[in-house]
Formats: structure tokens, C-alpha cells, sequence
């Protein structure tokens, strides 16, 4: 991500990754770091974003690793394939694979409530953009709220608003978020001109498949998106 030289004060309410404060790890395809008072940069996908073909050549990838990098395998292991795997995915993510469901301005309307429904109570919600079949989102979630269970809680209630206005039952997202703490300053710029740039890259060339949102705080601080 090689974009304008980053040159800003911290924006308002962020927090990276503190050196000197412990976090946690699980594992399951991908590795998910927690640390209290951090920012989260977050991706989740509708089921259907990425064809079958697609996902038995990362059941592949994800073999090879392992056979390459046996138990127990370091955080620069799994750092890596991290790194390896959402690059591969967020190119077939891109090119708009399945039903692509936010094309239609309605249901992107039931997704953006869910973002913003808890902000400020359960967490700050910072930016995000809403391609046709993924989401990207920068949060930073409150003490005693866990970064799962706002992600599962927004996904979980507008799938039942958007299988109910499609007229579809059984689920409508992938199980397994992409998410990583953002270290500083730099990172976050990085993160949030990807985020901003990311409907171009994905060759949508107007509003009608992609919408995207920046709190205004940020951009009284400097903090845009530069297109």
C-alpha cells in the first residue's frame, strides 16, 4: 500500500499497538491478536465471495504451510501466512465473485446501521467501506466488549434484515472475520487510504456498488480519504 506520505498528529480516540501491555492469541485458519484499548482494522465477506475453486486452493496453501512450519509455529510464522492469505483472498474478493448482494443500495443501508448502531456505546467506529460482497472497517472496541461479539452481533443482525428483504434463509456471511491490530500512526494511515481506495482497486467505478464513510472527527483532524 504505497500511497501519500503519511505526516499527521494521531487522530482522535486511536490507540495502536502498546508494546508494553500484554496480549492474547487464538488460532483458527488465521491468527487473531487481542490487546485491551487497541484499534482493530477488520474485514468480513458474504459466503459466496469467494468460488469453491478458490477456496480449496487455500485449503492447499494452508496444508503446504503447515507441513513447511510444524507445531509449534512462531508469530512470524503466522504473521506471514496471514499476510500471504488475505492478499490472495482480498484479490478474489475484488474481482466480485457471488451474488454480490451490495449492489443494491437498500441492503447496504441495513449493513451501515449495524455499524453504526452500538458506536460510542460499545465501541468508536472510525471509517469504512462497503464493497458488493466484503467490508472493511476500523474499530476500536470499549473495555468489556469484545471484538467478536460486535463483529458477530452486526453481521448476525443484518443478515436477518438482508435474508429477510432478499427473500433467502440459512447464513449469508463466511464464519471467519479477518482482523489485525494496527501498531501506530503510520500503520492506521496506511489501513485507512487502503480502505478508501480499495472500491477503485476493485474497479467499481461509481457509487452504485460501494459506499464508504469516515467519522468526521478524523477529518477535522486531517484524517481523509485521498483518492
Amino acid at each position: 500500500m504505497a500511497y501519500s506520505t503519511w505526516n499527521l498528529q494521531s487522530p482522535p480516540e486511536f490507540r495502536g499497538l502498546h508494546p508494553d501491555l500484554p496480549a492474547t492469541c487464538y488460532y483458527r485458519h488465521l491468527p487473531h491478536w487481542r490487546q485491551q484499548g487497541a484499534t482493530y482494522f477488520v474485514t468480513f465477506r458474504l459466503g459466496d465471495s469467494i468460488p469453491t475453486d478458490k477456496l480449496q486452493m487455500l485449503k492447499r496453501m494452508r496444508e503446504n504451510w503447515e507441513r513447511l512450519n510444524p507445531a509449534p509455529r512462531s508469530e512470524e510464522a503466522w504473521t506471514e501466512y496471514a499476510k500471504s492469505f488475505t492478499t490472495q483472498t482480498e484479490r478474489w474478493l475484488d474481482e466480485g465473485h457471488g451474488n454480490c448482494h451490495f449492489r443494491d443500495r437498500k441492503l447496504v443501508k441495513h449493513l451501515e446501521e449495524r455499524l453504526h448502531h452500538f458506536d460510542k456505546e460499545r465501541y468508536s467506529l472510525f471509517c469504512w467501506a462497503i464493497l458488493s460482497n466484503h467490508c472493511h472497517i476500523v474499530i476500536k472496541p470499549f473495555d468489556g466488549h469484545g471484538l467478536e461479539d460486535i463483529i458477530g452481533s452486526m453481521k448476525g443482525v443484518a443478515a436477518r434484515h438482508i435474508n429477510l428483504s432478499i427473500r433467502q434463509s440459512g447464513a449469508l456471511w463466511a464464519e471467519e472475520s479477518y482482523d489485525r491490530i494496527i501498531r501506530d500512526d503510520e500503520h492506521l494511515w496506511r489501513v485507512v487510504q487502503y480502505i478508501g481506495r480499495n472500491p477503485r482497486l476493485a474497479g467499481l467505478q461509481n457509487e452504485a456498488g460501494w459506499r464508504r464513510w469516515i467519522c468526521p472527527e478524523w477529518i477535522d483532524a486531517g484524517w481523509r480519504f485521498n483518492d
